[in-house]
């Protein structure tokens, strides 16, 4: 009896016991703190593995990090595909049993619908798995698309050019991103021929002043000299050796080494080239004497691309209109 009077107060002190005993995940977590406090300060934690490698590892001819890129770009491009694809599916399903049922219509048999609702519904979901099914080829044709002009900007970004000033090292594309818009010259030995004369030579009754016109609108030109198999070639010898003619004064190599950088690693280029130079030519254009040309903003995005000799005319034009319109900017 005593100690069922007694069973009510230890009840009660039980909660007031338990405040003062120290949860088993606090002395845990007490010494994971001292743990990480000993560690050395070279180490680091990662939340995810630092693993660029897998990143960087092919499979069916694009990296994990690009195909990553384009769903980042596309999120719901999987979505759009898996609905399209079940969609296709099931109205083939459902026509495969409406045309049973016409097929039985047809001979005459009890119990089914008239041949011609039979019929309305052979047409609809005929429709319903051919368009679902264009429609599932295209999500897939628009992905294949982002994933070849990714891959092709990453490549770009990896290019490697020899800057012709010297003491200058061996650089990507990407180094100049922010800093200067590049563009990429390709062509014949007589189309840089004219491109090499065009900057390092005076034309015109005055000086030619265009390299210097072009550092101030931070351009970079890539000439690439392209061979008869339009691959590219070894450039700075041709760009060096150009053959004045009775127009071009006081010719000097080394005029525009300020704005002219010459490709390195030049299976690179010819990979990166490839596809542009077929579309050229695909055309109807003579790559080797009219030139390509390719710029590249300074984002790293390609602004145009088009034939002939780059328009130097234009690169100042975009300045001027820019510096004018931050006066008037200032002004107001």
């Amino acid at each position: 009896m005593t100690m069922m009077k007694l069973l009510p107060a230890v009840l009660a002190l039980l909660p007031l016991v338990s405040a003062f005993t120290n949860p088993p995940f606090i002395v845990s977590n007490n010494i994971n703190r001292q743990t990480q406090h000993n560690m050395p300060a070279s180490s680091i934690l990662y939340s995810t593995p630092n693993n660029d490698k897998s990143l960087s590892q092919k499979f069916g001819g694009y990296t994990s990090k690009q195909r990553l890129r384009e769903e980042v770009e596309s999120p719901f491009r999987k979505v759009r595909l898996a609905f399209f694809g079940f969609s296709s599916i099931s109205a083939a399903v459902a026509l495969y049993f409406s045309a049973l049922t016409a097929l039985k219509a047809n001979m005459g048999f009890e119990g089914v619908i008239p041949l011609d609702e039979a019929l309305i519904q052979v047409a609809i979901n005929a429709g319903g798995a051919i368009g679902f099914a264009l429609l599932a080829n295209r999500e897939l044709k628009v992905g294949q698309a982002n994933l070849d002009r990714i891959a092709k900007g990453g490549l770009l970004a990896r290019l490697p050019v020899e800057p012709a000033m010297e003491g200058e090292s061996i650089r990507t594309l990407k180094e100049y991103r922010r800093a200067s818009r590049v563009v990429i010259a390709a062509g014949g030995e007589e189309y840089i021929n004219q491109l090499s004369l065009s900057l390092n030579s005076d034309q015109l009754a005055d000086t030619n002043t265009l390299p210097s016109s072009l550092a101030n609108v931070d351009i970079v030109i890539v000439p690439v000299l392209l061979n008869e198999q339009y691959q590219p070639v070894d450039t700075q010898e041709a760009w060096e050796d150009a053959n004045p003619s009775e127009t071009d004064r006081n010719f000097d190599h080394n005029r525009a080494n300020e704005v002219v950088a010459f490709p390195s690693e030049l299976s690179m280029w010819n990979e990166y080239l490839k596809s542009d130079v077929d579309t050229a030519k695909g055309q109807g254009f003579d790559v080797l004497e009219k030139g390509i040309t390719i710029t590249v903003k300074k984002n790293g995005r390609i602004l145009r691309r088009a034939t002939g000799l780059p328009p130097f005319g234009d690169f100042m034009k975009v300045r001027v209109s820019i510096s004018l319109s931050y006066e008037s900017m200032c002004s107001t």
